[in-house]
Parts: structure tokens; C-alpha cells; sequence
């Protein structure tokens, strides 16, 4: 028997081999991305191109937007490969999303982490492509149930209504508010899956947020709009809580 007998021959499987070209374009990428525009940067028929993309996209790799016709990196390839990414790689990878809420709606959209019993850090944030926008530096930290992120924290902290009460007393906002008020906003929040607050933290701002569970059916982190006061009427404000919350979902296995 000879060598080359006694080797195995490998065979490359074209389809499959196409499928990973693609997905390592798109991670590449950092966007969405239309079909036309991979199939011209990887040599690949425009046909096979898009049938590998559609393949792609049922099996939740891959994200189709039908607004833009564009493709990015799903959330089911960030659950393949699991406990292998770092946190920094996992909120990478929710930040298309992130981006997309912030091109469709003209807001910055941010990323708060629950950091111990009482406080949240800000991990990313996307700014509004609008001209006039708000921007906010990550790394800082505030009160677990400050602002929007708190309205949504507030039931799942194990905490009783007097313990609530004592730490929001604490609070610092710039728009006084009751206990009473705010904890209607926290029982409102829970019904329709997103919070608001309408200028309490800071004048002249607000913010929509909603809640990322982890597996253990934890908030974990909160997807977070912020905007100027006034900048929509409340139906665009219920689109986007309901934008907010529909994307947190699918966050949940990006993130943890």
C-alpha cells in the first residue's frame, strides 16, 4: 500500500465551506450587510449567495432585516459557541441591534449592567446618528433604581416594599417624584415589559428601558433609549419600548 493510498482524501463540501466564508465576512463586517455586496467581496454566485443567507437566517445565525434588506450576525451563532466568548466579545455582539434601534428611531441606545446589590455600569453605548443627540461615556456607575433601568430593576431585587422605599429615598432626582408615583411606573413597567422616565433623572431627558433576563431568569442587564424630553409623541414612545423590549429578548443569548 502506498502513501498516498494509506491517506485519507479530503473532500471540501462547497456549500458548507461557502456558509463559514460567509459568517466570517459578516463578523468582519461589524454591520448589516446586503447580499449583492458579499456575493461581489467573496466571488460568490448572487443565487448561492442569497440561498446560503436564507439558510442561515432560518437557522437563527444570521438576522435578516426586511427594512434595509441587509444581513448581520444573529444571536444563534453567539449561543453556538457560548461559554468561549468574553463579555466584552458577547456585547459586541449585541451591538448591531443596539445600532439598528438607534438608526430607526434617531436615539442613542445603551447598555447597563447590574453590577452587585445596588448599583448598574454603563457597558456600551451607540449614539443617535441624528445630528442633534445625546451622548454618555461608559464606565459610570448609578443607584440600582435610578432612572428608567430602576423602574424596571425594582421587582426583581428581592427587596421588600419598605426596603424600596428607604432606598429611594436616598435618590437624587432632578425632577422631584413621589414613591407613590414611581412605584406605579415600576407596576406599569412590569405589565408592558419596558419603563420610562420622563425627565426625573435628568431635565430635558428621556429614557425607555427594558429588562435583559439571564438563564436563570435574572435582569442582568437593560437595554436602554435615551433621547431629548419631548422629542416624540406616545405612540413613537410605545414603538420604541416595544422595539426595546422585543430586541432584549433575543439579547438574552447574546449576553449571558
Amino acid at each position: 500500500m502506498t502513501s498516498g493510498e494509506a491517506t485519507e482524501k479530503i473532500v471540501i463540501v462547497k456549500p458548507a465551506a461557502n456558509a463559514i466564508r460567509i459568517l466570517k465576512y459578516l463578523v468582519e463586517a461589524g454591520g448589516p450587510t446586503r447580499s449583492v455586496t458579499i456575493s461581489r467581496s467573496l466571488g460568490l454566485n448572487a443565487s448561492t449567495c442569497f440561498n446560503i443567507l436564507r439558510t442561515l437566517v432560518l437557522e437563527d445565525v444570521v438576522e435578516f432585516d426586511p427594512v434595509g434588506k441587509t444581513y448581520s450576525v444573529g444571536m444563534g451563532l453567539t449561543t453556538l459557541v457560548g461559554n468561549l466568548l468574553t463579555e466584552g466579545q458577547r456585547v459586541a455582539a449585541a451591538t448591531p441591534q443596539m445600532r439598528d434601534i438607534a438608526a430607526r428611531f434617531n436615539i442613542t441606545v445603551t447598555l447597563w449592567k447590574r453590577l452587585g446589590s445596588d448599583k448598574i455600569v454603563l457597558v456600551k453605548s451607540v449614539p443617535s446618528p441624528a445630528n442633534v443627540r445625546i451622548e454618555m461615556a461608559e464606565g459610570q456607575r448609578l443607584p440600582i433604581l435610578m432612572a428608567a433601568t430602576g423602574r424596571v430593576m425594582a421587582p426583581h431585587l428581592g427587596w421588600s416594599r419598605k426596603e424600596l422605599k428607604a432606598a429611594f429615598k436616598a435618590l437624587r432626582w432632578q425632577t422631584p417624584l413621589s414613591f407613590e408615583d414611581y412605584w406605579e411606573q415600576v407596576e406599569a413597567a412590569e405589565r408592558r415589559g419596558w419603563a420610562s422616565d420622563q425627565g426625573y433623572f435628568t431635565k430635558g431627558v428621556q429614557t425607555i428601558a427594558a429588562p435583559v433576563f439571564d438563564r436563570a431568569g435574572e435582569v442582568a442587564f437593560t437595554v436602554v433609549g435615551v433621547m431629548l424630553l419631548g422629542q416624540y409623541e406616545d405612540s413613537a414612545l410605545e414603538a420604541i419600548g416595544a422595539a426595546l423590549r422585543d430586541a432584549s429578548e433575543r439579547l438574552t443569548s447574546a449576553l449571558t
